[in-house]
């Protein structure tokens, strides 16, 4: 339906699809220089600075100063390992990364071949025709091509925060990267990427995930280790050298020694769960935009969420029409069409203009029609007026919320007034959305003013959107989680009362409407929000006070929103959630989380993904910190015990090649806790691994330490040959640290051999493969100063293994609590 714009011309079409594959091949795509990706190079340069890897390597340096080529060759091979699987997994968080970047680009709505599309922004070229909406980021520099006004902030470019106004005749030009405040419109595009004034200036967004609060903690205990390390390392040096004169054996003891109290897996781990766990969100359609999130998500006790496009399908259909007369419907649908945007974006303006295509008494030609201004909604006023000149008048078509337009008429009568009043009720307690609409015709020599105008009722609209059909499984899902859901919506109370009924939600307590929200002292509001749950008639500007209201009631508030005005009450939630489809650039921008289908059920996904997210990360570092603990004691204990070394550089680096892929790629495929979406939110006050996680993985890691140096102890003392004697407490100990690893793992109701524990049984098995190579292939057990283990010296090391890795599933069995089959 063409509109006449200025200078004669019909912005309908945009370019064809060929013309525009043309251009982004001579133009380029539409995107500024981002930080670069972090190559391959960059990551090894980093992980050399690892004082774990300065260790190893000067741990390979003294061996070869000292002659022994084939330990310090050995050492340098197993640092190169150990820095390729660092290498590995750095690189695949760097991947998924990238791929969230690419899912958090931005979008435009462009007009190509007469349609309507949206499409990512890097897609644009020169003479492409886009449509600003208010809040979102402007794509490229364009100019305005239409007779309407918009609002943009161009405090990107300018630093001046007052919006600047774009109109015909005065200022067209839209630049990249400006915020549109209000109005709609039509731009063509003129310059994209690079040259855009942005582009020159050379602006732009990293999109990078930033470190968490955890991260940036961790990383400074293990800086503080790292010292601590080095100091410990020195005082064994110095011990031995002025003690026993055997400074070369020093030097080994206190590399050992600082190697193995070096817990650098734990940065590692951190960094893997948070980028990989995003990445498996996005998979379910959940974008983490801040990945100190990911530490939120289980702790969530109440999620308020819109009706519209989340619990509904947002895809509105006009399923009645009503007049006055109750006769003329094609005058409503005329009307409407003329209030709704001329390229619509909108679903109920896609709705209107459906219903008057499909009538052709209701089809509206606006070649006929010159739009001359447009009024959008505004907090005063829940009704969009648009004006046209056709003919030799002034037509002026108001659509909105029915008390809005009614506002707009005020010479209805009484009567008519009741029975529109009747038809409004009786639509919205069928579950329909209703809108209302209302014209005026003026003169064209009269220029008035919109509160002048003189507007005449005309009909109503009742919209119909039908309910996800995956929504009620996903709120008994999250009733069973023990999250509580409140409905907020902009609809009359009526039609929200019947949508939560459909859906399932607890209208028990009634609806609190928003004109009550602002009434309510602080106090009477804090009393209701007690109970009631579903919202009507809110305005975005109040969703900030209820989000205040609930977390002063001690709840763990999680919010979605699409609007401008939703970007505060994102920002105050403990979890924002932006619509990916609907929701603007702002309300993005304020969102930790975008739900890339706006849909309800991957809310209660991304839940339930991140509970697992937090369980694995918590059994990870739990079995970081466990393992550690026998390894630093058995390169320390038998020193001080006047035994000997039963450790050395080697051994251990060997022990950190198992540990990596454990603690980080095995742990973090583990499937979710059978229980996890039938237990109650953890508490926001929980941390991730406090005092009590690290005394159990404490506990566990000193019960291997004492069972591995026992049997160490006792082969020294009872005559048994020290590589021998070493050969059982090395595979004491490795055994243990596997078996360790699958109990923490253990989840009662799901078989320890579930092919979701496969990735476990691969490293067990390469593990095991690894350790007989140690002790049965001659020049590997020289290096290793070991021996091959007989029958029963072997099984005696697996024994206490298996007992002291192991005793812990007993504990895990009988704390098992609720279960339920796991799912994901």
């Amino acid at each position: 339906m063409p509109v006449k714009k200025a200078k004669g011309e019909t912005m309908t079409k945009g370019l064809t699809q060929a013309e525009a594959d043309q251009k982004l091949e001579e133009f380029g795509p539409n995107s500024l220089a981002v930080v670069k990706d972090r190559s391959v190079l960059r990551i090894i340069f980093g992980t050399l600075k690892e004082p774990m890897f300065l260790f190893m390597l000067s741990a390979a340096a003294l061996y070869l100063m000292v002659g022994d080529l084939a330990e310090g060759a050995f050492l340098v091979l197993a640092a190169s390992v150990s820095m390729g699987l660092v290498v590995f997994q750095d690189a695949r968080s760097e991947r998924a990364l990238h791929a969230l970047r690419d899912l958090a680009a931005p979008h435009a709505h462009v007009i190509r071949d007469g349609q309507t599309r949206l499409l990512p922004a890097d897609q644009l070229v020169p003479g492409d025709v886009i449509i600003p909406n208010a809040g979102e980021r402007f794509p490229a520099d364009a100019d305005l091509v239409s007779d309407h006004l918009l609002m943009m902030d161009e405090a990107v470019l300018t630093g001046e925060s007052a919006p600047a106004s774009k109109t015909l005749g005065q200022d067209v030009s839209l630049f990249a990267g400006s915020l549109v405040v209000s109005g709609e419109g039509l731009a063509v595009v003129t310059q994209t990427g690079g040259n855009t004034q942005i582009g020159m200036i050379g602006t732009a967004l990293s999109g990078e995930i930033e470190q968490t609060p955890l991260q940036v903690s961790t990383g400074r205990l293990v800086i503080w280790l790292s010292l601590g390390a080095l100091v410990v390392c020195l005082a064994i040096v110095a011990a031995y050298g002025l003690l026993r004169g055997d400074w070369l054996a020093g030097g080994l003891a206190g590399l050992t020694a600082a190697i193995a109290l070096l817990p650098e897996e734990f940065p590692l781990v951190l960094a893997v769960f948070l980028a990989m766990g995003s990445q498996r969100l996005a998979q379910h359609h959940v974008l983490v935009r801040r990945a100190a999130v990911v530490e939120t998500l289980g702790a969530i006790t109440l999620l308020c969420v819109d009706k519209t496009g989340t619990l509904t399908q947002n895809q509105m259909r006009v399923d009645r029409v009503w007049s006055l007369d109750e006769t003329n419907h094609a005058e409503v649908l005329q009307v409407s069409t003329l209030a709704s945007a001329v390229h619509p974006i909108d679903p109920m303006d896609k709705a209107i203009h459906a219903a008057a295509n499909a009538q052709t008494s209701g089809a509206v030609e606006l070649n006929d029609f010159a739009l001359k201004s447009v009024s959008p909604l505004a907090p005063q006023r829940l009704a969009v007026i648009q004006n046209w000149q056709h003919e030799g008048q002034r037509i002026w078509a108001t659509k909105g919320a029915p008390e809005a337009v009614l506002h707009l008429c005020p010479d209805l009568p009484p009567e008519a007034r009741a029975r529109i009043v009747a038809e409004l009720e009786a639509m919205a307690s069928s579950g329909l959305r209703v809108l209302a609409c209302a014209q005026a015709r003026t003169d064209t020599k009269t220029d008035l003013k919109i509160e002048d105008v003189a507007f005449e009722f005309v009909g109503l609209l009742g919209f119909i959107d039908p309910l996800r059909e995956d929504v009620p499984a996903a709120l008994a899902e999250a009733r069973q989680a023990g999250i509580q859901i409140a409905m907020i919506t902009g609809d009359l109370t009526a039609t929200a009362l019947a949508i939560a009924k459909a859906a399932g939600l607890d209208a028990g307590a009634g609806v609190l409407t928003g004109h009550e929200i602002e009434d309510l002292s602080p106090e009477a509001l804090q009393a209701r929000l007690a109970h009631v749950r579903i919202f009507a008639r809110v305005r975005p500007e109040a969703k900030l006070k209820l989000i205040l209201v609930f977390q002063a009631l001690g709840h763990v508030v999680a919010m979605t929103g699409d609007g401008v005005n939703d970007a505060p009450a994102l920002e105050a939630a403990h979890v924002g959630i932006a619509m990916g489809q609907r929701g603007t650039d702002v309300a993005r921008e304020a969102a930790d989380l975008v739900l890339l289908d706006d849909s309800f059920a991957s809310i209660i996904s991304g839940v339930r993904l991140g509970r697992r997210i937090f369980a694995n990360l918590r059994k990870a570092l739990g079995y970081v910190l466990a393992i550690h603990i026998p390894i630093a004691g058995l390169a320390l204990l038998p020193i001080l015990l006047g035994l000997p070394p039963m450790l050395f550089p080697m051994h251990i680096v060997v022990m950190e090649l198992m540990i990596d892929p454990i603690s980080s790629l095995v742990f973090e495929a583990e499937p979710s806790e059978a229980s996890a979406m039938v237990q109650p939110p953890r508490a926001l006050s929980e941390p991730l691994f406090g005092l009590s996680q690290m005394a159990w993985a404490g506990f566990q890691g000193l019960i291997l330490l004492g069972g591995v140096l026992g049997l160490y102890f006792w082969a020294i003392e009872t005559g048994i040959p020290e590589t021998t004697a070493r050969s059982m407490g090395y595979v004491c100990l490795v055994t243990g640290n596997v078996t360790l690893a699958l109990v923490d793992g253990y989840e009662p109701s799901i078989s320890p051999f579930d092919r979701r524990h496969r990735l476990l049984w691969i490293v067990a098995l390469l593990v095991s493969t690894t350790l007989a190579a140690i002790l049965y292939v001659p020049w590997l057990a020289k290096i290793f100063k070991m021996a091959p283990l007989g029958g029963a010296d072997l099984a005696l090391a697996l024994g206490v293994a298996f007992l002291a890795g192991g005793w812990s599933v007993v504990v895990r069995f009988f704390d098992k609590g609720p279960v339920r089959q796991s799912t994901t």
